[in-house]
Formats: C-alpha cells, sequence, structure tokens
C-alpha cells in the first residue's frame, strides 16, 4: 500500500503541489460559490474532448501508423526531430498551442520510440513545448490570450501579426540552430512493419468518427459551435462507441487544471496583491506581464492586467513571451509535462532541468529582440 501511494505521488507530483497551492490559498479567501466562476469551464470541456479524440486515434493505430510513414521517408534523426518539432510550431497558428501538443506529443514518442531514439524524448518534447507556445504567438486564434486581447485591442489581423512575427521568425530559427547543434546520425529502426490504420470496417467507422470529433473541436475554437456541445457530443458518442478510451482518460490533468484555476482566482481577490499590481505595472507592461505569467501563467495574467492598463502592444507581447519560463508560465506545458511524467516518471526532474534552461534561453533572445523593434 506504501509502495502505491510513493509510486502514485511520484508520478502525480504536480496534481500534488496544485492541490496543496489551491488549499492554502483558502485560508486567505474563504470557499464560496464564487470558486465555480474562476474555473474556465471551455478549457477543460475542450481539453477533454481532445484528449478523448486522441485517445481514440491513439488506439486505433494512427500515431503508430504515421510514425512508420514518416520512418520510411527519412534518413537521420535530424530530420524526424525537424518534422516533429516544426509540425508544433506551424500547426500552433491554427489549431492553438495545446491542441498541438496533445496532437504531436504522442505522435513524438511513438515515432523516437520505433526510431531506436528514446534518449531524444526528453530535448524533443522539450522543444516541441517551446515551438507550440511560440508559433501560436503570431495568430489571434493561437491561444486563449491571444484571442481575448485581439478583439480588445481592436487591431486587424495585419496588425496583430506584424506585431508578433519578428519574434515567431527569431525564434524558429533558434528552434532550428538547437536541433542542427548536435552531429547528425542515421536511423537505426528496428524493423516494423508496414504502416496500417483501420483496416476493419469497425475501425474505420471509429476513424470516421473521431475524425468527426476532431473537427468539432476546431469549430468550437472559431465559436461556430459552442465547447459545451461539442464537449457532450464527444463524450456521449465515446461513451457509446468506444468506452474504453472515455476510461484512459488523464484524469489526473484536468484535476490539476481546476486546482490552478482555483489557486490564481483567489490569489486575484487579495486586495494586497492587486494594489501591488497597479504600482508595479504603469510604464513596465512588459515585464509586468511576463513577471505575473511566471507565477499564474499568460491567460489569466492577461486577464488580471488588462484592468490595470491598455497598453496592448506590450500586453500582446509580454503575455506571449510570457509563456516561457516556469512549467506554469504557460499552462500548455503542463501537457507535455504530464506525458512524460507518464512516460518517464524516473525522468521527470531531468525534463524540469532542460526544459527550464531551455525556456530561459528562448525568453532571453526574445527579450533581446524587443530592444531592437
Amino acid at each position: 500500500m506504501i509502495l502505491k501511494c510513493t509510486q502514485w505521488l511520484k508520478q502525480e507530483t504536480l496534481l500534488v503541489i496544485t492541490f496543496i497551492l489551491a488549499m492554502g490559498s483558502t485560508l486567505v479567501v474563504a470557499p464560496s460559490l464564487d470558486y465555480l466562476k474562476y474555473i474556465d469551464w471551455d478549457t477543460l470541456a475542450l481539453l477533454t474532448a481532445l484528449m478523448i479524440v486522441v485517445g481514440g486515434f491513439k488506439t486505433l493505430g494512427l500515431f503508430s501508423a504515421m510514425g512508420k510513414i514518416l520512418l520510411s521517408r527519412v534518413s537521420s534523426q535530424r530530420s524526424i526531430e525537424i518534422v516533429l518539432i516544426s509540425a508544433c510550431f506551424f500547426s500552433s497558428m491554427i489549431i492553438t498551442n495545446d491542441i498541438a501538443l496533445i496532437t504531436f506529443v504522442p505522435f513524438a514518442i511513438e515515432t523516437l520510440d520505433m526510431a531506436n531514439m528514446e534518449k531524444k524524448l526528453i530535448p524533443v518534447v522539450v522543444l516541441q513545448t517551446i515551438a507550440a507556445n511560440l508559433g501560436s504567438m503570431v495568430t489571434p486564434i493561437g491561444n486563449p490570450q491571444n484571442i481575448y486581447l485581439y478583439f480588445q485591442s481592436g487591431f486587424s489581423a495585419l496588425e496583430f501579426i506584424s506585431l508578433t512575427l519578428p519574434y515567431a521568425l527569431v525564434s524558429f530559427g533558434l528552434l532550428m540552430f538547437f536541433i542542427h547543434a548536435k552531429k547528425n546520425k542515421p536511423l537505426e529502426i528496428t524493423p516494423v512493419d508496414e504502416a496500417s490504420f483501420a483496416e476493419s470496417k469497425e475501425e474505420k467507422f471509429k476513424a470516421l468518427l473521431y475524425t468527426i470529433m476532431f473537427l468539432l473541436c476546431l469549430l468550437s475554437l472559431s465559436k461556430i459551435i459552442p465547447v459545451y456541445m461539442v464537449a457532450a457530443a464527444v463524450v456521449i458518442l465515446a461513451a457509446v462507441f468506444d468506452k474504453k478510451v472515455i476510461a484512459g482518460i488523464d484524469y489526473s490533468l484536468l484535476l490539476t487544471f481546476v486546482n490552478f484555476f482555483v489557486f490564481v482566482g483567489n490569489m486575484q481577490h487579495i486586495p494586497m496583491l492587486s494594489d501591488a499590481i497597479v504600482s508595479m505595472v504603469s510604464g513596465n507592461e512588459l515585464a509586468a506581464a511576463i513577471g505575473i505569467s511566471q507565477v499564474i501563467s499568460n491567460v489569466p495574467a492577461v486577464l488580471l492586467l488588462t484592468g490595470f492598463t491598455n497598453s496592448w502592444k506590450m500586453l500582446i507581447i509580454g503575455s506571449n513571451l510570457g509563456g516561457l519560463g516556469t512549467l506554469i508560465a504557460s499552462m500548455a506545458s503542463l501537457i507535455s509535462y504530464k506525458y512524460i511524467a507518464k512516460e518517464c516518471p524516473d525522468q521527470k526532474m531531468k525534463y524540469l532541468i532542460i526544459f527550464t534552461v531551455a525556456n530561459v534561453i528562448f525568453l532571453a533572445t526574445n527579450l533581446l529582440l524587443t530592444m531592437f523593434i
């Protein structure tokens, strides 16, 4: 029993930490029905739906098939890294950073395993996470805070992209530098069967079903269909046709998000903290957005700061660059961490160290860029 508890604590360290923070914050702000307003229910609903879809595709062998196809078309380890990292960077501009990571981190795990590149898993996932967080800054729909700031600022789409594109270009160049910094090696592939996906009628039906679900999730991002309706449809369809997928959802990740929302919500209701923010923000919007993001993540940081300033350019740049740094600076980063914690539970500290160092390098580089733009 003790051994099982110890193993659980090691695997769910982040859940435990956020639970302690959430509970501790209740000592400052008494529990009430207002807590329900703290939680971003749309984010949780969409995250649940996406985990079901990705889980369904995984059980059908989609990622394995994609990995085999990729391995049949490349001849070096560097080529695989470029594909895996670039996919996160460019797709996040359209499908958001969290969806990009939910989609391509499992793909990376499958592919690197087949290519006998398990030792590259942590650095690749770290760069995938950075790529998703920085690629998503380009467009108004790349991440939640951009959508909010786009409408609040009144900028045109062209003005928004013109503002963020230089940082994304420099970041992509730095990503490629890291990939090319190490000596390239030929692939040493364990013989694999031909790529196969959804061969039986039942599997083809499920593949079509999950494809429709994924498209519905994308439509919900554009608010064409309400998120709660999409999530409800995905859960119901999965419960009817593929119950095992629902059982395989990472519920601890959802609880981690809930804990974090409660903690951040309570922090925003502490008068002393709000007063400190007022005095700190004026004239220092960029630094404030980056600094506060490190503690409460960039989305709530934006919601907090817009009550004290309307320096939209600095908030847009600051909140996006603020996603670099700590693990909680961008909540999308928690998704990658959870995959690593599950796949390599004994290497969580190694991941955090590499993640933090790499994020600091990218953040420092982009901050230098602000001096010339």
